[in-house]
């Protein structure tokens, strides 16, 4: 019988992108994802355990670095020293869980289980969680086979550049090994438990991404009007905030906008996307943007304010009268439940999978970006209705802290380890202890259960 395993370290895995105590945000492939890993991650550390962030090492980047006495990130090699992007580093991830097994080996460590991220990490984790006998939760944040269905484009074409034969193929791989896949929204579940992955239905777990609220909190009326003339951006201002990257629907919203001019002509749409240094990718979609809303005559309407540093990135969204999450294709949706916390009402795409958590009307509007008039008109309601404006703003900050929060996230994460038996690697090929067993046992007072969900709460959840 294996040795007892110490429980007080974790193991997360993001390979791609540029995981670092200080993001370097628009760069390719980190965004939102390296959000949610960092800050589950210190909340995590909050509860007693110590965190290790595994991703790639390239360029000049150090091989570990602190964030705080119980995170750090470990960068581990494979691939050469250039950036890799996501699509592909598949290629390379039997590489990196050699490198890893040993750097493991050799420092004498020891984890209660493995987060993995993404389907590269994904890979990663399942290889490690093989050779070490540790407990792999897998977290996908977006799913090829969904994703796939969303997006617009020749299929040869989005084939070339999202490799998704493959990675439908590898995700199927990691959902019938790991542990537990974790799912963030019920929108997500659903896909899992059917069509190209049937996931059994027991493995799978809702728990949405979490949001900082020491950082994202309502403010007074006296101090948005301040912000907004700090940041020139006085009048009733239609936001839109994010990576530069054609899925995030920029266009869509930009079609919507002759429809809010149209009820609310002194209105604005400030659009603060992209990175500090734009590639040649984003600015073609930049000079895209820019060229539709020549065409559509309201260019002098639109602001380009591009990438926004994380410090003001509060304040922007407390500057807007109407946040909008206006995506062909969005896993979750941070930014949006970021936005509701800071009480500005919000405006949410249905092609993603925040808005079946939401209560429309209450909690915030949503409407399909790809019907420009709908998606505008929902806009416009908000700046014309001050009581919509006010309700949405004061029940949307009241549901993102009462569901969203990452102490509740952290906590929930911790709870599906009680449904995992011991060793974990007789429970990854059989599995009827996972089926079998409670998930979660008691919960603290307040916490939002989703990693035991109940008929009803599977139901506002949008589970099928």
């Amino acid at each position: 019988m294996a040795a007892a395993r110490p429980t007080k370290r974790i193991m997360m895995i993001s390979t791609h992108g540029y995981v670092a105590a200080e993001p370097e945000f628009g760069k390719p492939d980190t965004g939102g994802q390296v959000v949610y890993v960092l800050e589950l991650s210190r909340h995590l550390a909050r509860l007693g355990y110590k965190v290790d962030i595994l991703t790639r090492r390239f360029d000049k980047q150090k091989q570990i670095e602190k964030i705080d006495d119980r995170v750090r990130v470990i960068r581990i090699p494979c691939g050469g020293k250039k950036f890799i992007e996501k699509e592909v580093l598949c290629d390379d991830i039997p590489e990196w869980v050699e490198n890893a097994t040993e750097y493991i080996q050799n420092k004498k460590l020891n984890y209660a289980f493995i987060n993995s991220h993404y389907w590269d990490a994904g890979l990663a984790g399942q290889g490690l969680a093989n050779r070490l006998d540790i407990p792999h939760l897998f977290t996908p944040h977006s799913i090829g086979a969904w994703k796939r269905e969303n997006m617009d484009g020749e299929p040869e074409e989005l084939e070339k550049k999202y490799n998704f034969d493959r990675r439908i193929r590898e995700e199927k791989v990691i959902f019938d090994e790991c542990d537990v896949v974790i799912a963030t929204t019920g929108q997500q579940r659903y896909v899992l438990l059917g069509g190209d992955y049937d996931v059994p239905e027991e493995k799978v777990r809702v728990i949405p991404p979490g949001y900082d609220d020491t950082r994202f909190y309502p403010v007074s009326n006296a101090t948005k009007s301040a912000l907004k003339k700090e940041l020139d951006a006085e009048g009733p201002i239609v936001l839109a905030l994010g990576r530069l990257a054609r899925n995030k629907g920029y266009d869509l919203l930009v079609d919507a906008m002759p429809a809010v001019f149209e009820r609310v002509p002194e209105a604005r749409l400030l659009l603060a996307v992209g990175s500090n240094e734009l590639n040649e990718m984003e600015e073609g979609l930049m000079q895209e943007l820019k060229e539709k809303a020549a065409d559509l005559g309201i260019s002098d309407r639109v602001i380009f304010r591009g990438y926004v540093p994380d410090e003001l990135l509060a304040d922007y969204y407390r500057i807007a009268d109407v946040f909008t999450l206006c995506s062909r294709y969005e896993p979750f949706g941070m930014t949006a439940v970021e936005a509701m916390a800071c009480g500005t009402p919000t405006v949410v795409t249905t092609e993603g999978g925040l808005w079946p958590l939401l209560t429309w009307g209450v909690d915030a509007l949503y409407a399909n970006p790809f019907d420009p008039p709908a998606y505008g008109h929902a806009i416009a309601n908000i700046l014309q209705f001050p009581r919509v404006h006010d309700q949405l703003a004061k029940y949307g900050s009241q549901t993102a802290r009462a569901r969203f929060t990452w102490t509740g996230i952290s906590q929930s994460i911790l709870h599906l380890l009680n449904g995992i038996n011991q060793p974990a690697a007789s429970a990854r090929k059989t599995g009827p202890e996972l089926a079998t067993s409670p998930v979660g046992g008691m919960h603290p007072p307040g916490e939002d259960q989703f990693a035991a969900t109940t008929p009803l709460m599977e139901a506002q959840l949008g589970i099928r």
